[in-house]
């Protein structure tokens, strides 16, 4: 599940943003299938509201743009959870380090000592 790439934006993506900049053309579309480096994701009231520069033309998908699909295989949710894991704005609970040197999943073994 991808997120709307516009600032402070957490809904999720159902359009993707491509600029042509040799033709002086922005094309607003459905999803890409994959995020790719030069493109940006939007949310359907971003994709809706989107305006091109001065001078430039504006592409737009004529239909309503559809929510990704969530694909039932059992490797891509184990990705998507992880992924959703190491998001950035995700709340982090505070761990607490016990006397055992345990740290959530993590553990500190101590130093062997030499015979």
């Amino acid at each position: 599940m991808r997120r709307c790439s516009r600032t402070g934006c957490t809904e999720l993506a159902v359009a993707t943003l491509t600029y042509v900049y040799a033709d002086s053309t922005a094309v607003v579309g459905p999803l890409a299938t994959q995020a790719e480096p030069h493109s940006y994701d939007l949310c359907t009231a971003h994709a809706h509201r989107l305006t091109a520069p001065r001078g430039w033309e504006l592409v737009r998908f004529e239909g309503e743009f559809a929510p990704p699909q969530h694909p039932c295989d059992d490797l891509t949710a184990l990705a998507e959870a992880v992924r959703e894991a190491g998001r950035v704005d995700r709340p982090v609970e505070p761990s607490s380090t016990t006397g055992t040197g345990r740290r959530g999943h993590l553990r500190v073994l101590p130093t062997p000592t030499e015979k």
